[in-house]
């Protein structure tokens, strides 16, 4: 079950940024062309926020049968030291709930705002450091500190 959610996991990442950075951009082109929000730009707020949570729940899961979170926890104070064990132990889950939470506060901020620009430019502003947030701190394969592919496979 660790390997195949694992995939899943690595797989549905891209389906978070996709639809975070689609959300941006119609967030940012309604809020600066002050264009009406309609009803496929709230799909497309509560689409990419309810996304988002997925991918939470699903790294939620694979965090508490994860060998790696086991080991952070039954070694702390080796495993502390160790950056790639430190980083999935506690750095990764901790920023990935915070950015899920600024995403979800933002996209229940933007539904509620009125008139249209203000929601546009909530949805914008909080999206955006959600996003910058995970982007930080997935684990890239280009990044020097901790990497992982791209694409995992099942």
């Amino acid at each position: 079950m660790y390997p195949t959610l694992l995939a899943l996991h690595s797989w549905f990442r891209w389906l978070v940024l996709a639809s975070l950075l689609f959300a941006l951009i119609r967030a940012y082109l309604g809020w600066l062309r002050k264009k009406p929000f309609t009803k496929f730009d709230d799909s497309v707020r509560n689409f990419s926020a309810t996304i988002a949570n997925l991918q939470m729940m699903i790294g939620l899961f694979l965090y508490f049968i994860s060998p790696i979170v086991n080991y952070f926890y039954h070694h702390f104070q080796e495993a502390v030291h160790d950056r790639q064990v430190r980083f999935f132990g506690m750095e990764h889950i901790t920023m990935m709930l915070i950015a899920v939470t600024v995403i979800s506060v933002g996209s229940t901020k933007a539904k509620l705002k009125s008139p249209d620009p203000a929601k546009f430019k909530t949805m914008a502003i909080w999206y955006t450091i959600g996003l910058l947030i995970i982007f930080f701190s997935i684990p890239w394969a280009f990044s020097p500190l901790v990497s992982r592919p791209y694409f995992r496979m099942f």
